[in-house]
């Protein structure tokens, strides 16, 4: 689902955001236009805006968990934790995290890659929402999912600034919602 789709239609706080991304042609390899969230950090009120938006849409849903996917998802997650009063809980790349973890491997366009969550920080029947920049196809996302639900908690929805059109298709969130502040327009 899309922000416009949830009564923010015509909000020009959307515009702003999305105005705010600078698209970079052909990083980090030929063909591919990144979309470069750092610009958005560079303007103070379209970034407060994006956490705003997210922090209305979960502030009563009972949310304890904010899941940051590495490295993007912890610039948005944790200030949306704090606001609706949740914790957050980081989505590490292998052997970042001190102690005990538990991991899930995921297939990436280009090979393979894992996420790992410290043991214990979620907790048997937890609500949760997953935080990432950027969905693609859905790889990390899903990845995030299964680690989460493998403890047992409930992920109640996936959350990212953009959702890149021509990968619609291949999202693969296990029926799990997606919202979606931006579009990217080619």
């Amino acid at each position: 689902m899309f922000a416009v789709e949830n009564g923010l239609l015509g909000d020009p706080r959307l515009q702003a955001i999305s105005d705010a991304i600078r698209v970079v042609p052909h990083f980090p390899k030929q063909g591919i236009m990144f979309q470069d969230i750092t610009t958005l950090l560079l303007d103070p009120k379209a970034f407060k805006d994006t956490v705003d938006i997210f922090v209305d849409r979960y502030r009563d849903m009972g949310i304890s968990v904010v899941a940051g996917v590495e490295a993007r998802g912890f610039i948005f997650g944790p200030s949306i934790a704090l606001a609706i009063g949740a914790k957050f809980v980081p989505l590490r790349k292998p052997k970042k995290l001190p102690g005990e973890v538990i991991s899930e491997s995921y297939e990436l366009e280009y090979g393979n890659d894992c996420l790992e969550m410290h043991t214990g920080a979620v907790k048997l029947d937890e609500r949760a929402i997953i935080i990432d920049d950027l969905v693609a196809t859905g790889g990390t996302l899903s990845a995030a999912i299964r680690l989460l639900e493998r403890v047992g908690a409930e992920v109640v929805e996936c959350a990212c600034v953009i959702g890149l059109p021509e990968f619609k298709g291949h999202r693969r969130l296990k029926g799990k919602p997606l919202y979606i502040l931006v579009e990217p327009t080619q």
